[in-house]
């Protein structure tokens, strides 16, 4: 090895993470983080998001969802998708977690819990008396994960949902 020099503890710089807003130029990251998703919880058969619907009903005029990315430097590795909804028990608004998504080679570096951060800060500047969201019964590692940041599993709700055919009948 004599005439190579090597550094004794070389260091690799990673770009740190950053969260932001999305906006309408995000529609197609949006789109795609939300296929990776639904590909994870094995549920890609269900997936039939467009960029148009992401366009209408995130950044259009009546706006149903906001969502943050995170990057690290400049690549997308997670997003979160929440809305709010009202919980009449306490009398406040209830920030509601749709989808928190992170790319699989990004786990466990801080985009998730930089995500949940970022949404607890929102939640707090808005008033909310809580943050909910539903996690699949057999994603064990995102159940310890959120258990460990002082998550609560509600295991006496159950979730209920109408869609397709059930949900036109009831209406009519």
């Amino acid at each position: 090895m004599a005439g190579r020099l090597l550094a004794p503890h070389a260091r690799s710089v990673t770009p740190s993470l950053r969260i932001s807003r999305a906006t309408p130029r995000d529609v197609a990251t949006i789109v795609r983080l939300i296929r990776a998703l639904g590909a994870y919880e094995r549920l890609s058969h269900e997936v039939r998001i467009r960029p148009a619907h992401i366009r209408r009903h995130g950044f259009g005029r009546q706006r149903y969802f906001e969502t943050l990315i995170c990057r690290r430097g400049r690549t997308p590795i997670g997003f979160a998708l929440y809305f709010f909804t009202y919980s009449t028990f306490l009398g406040q608004p209830t920030l509601y977690l749709e989808d928190l998504f992170v790319v699989p080679e990004e786990r466990g570096r801080g985009a998730g819990k930089a995500l949940l951060a970022a949404l607890a800060r929102i939640a707090a500047r808005r008033g909310c008396g809580r943050m909910e969201w539903a996690v699949l019964d057999w994603n064990t590692p995102s159940i310890r994960f959120y258990e460990k940041l002082g998550a609560r599993l509600r295991r006496d709700w159950i979730l209920t949902r109408l869609t397709g055919a059930p949900l036109r009948r009831l209406a009519r």
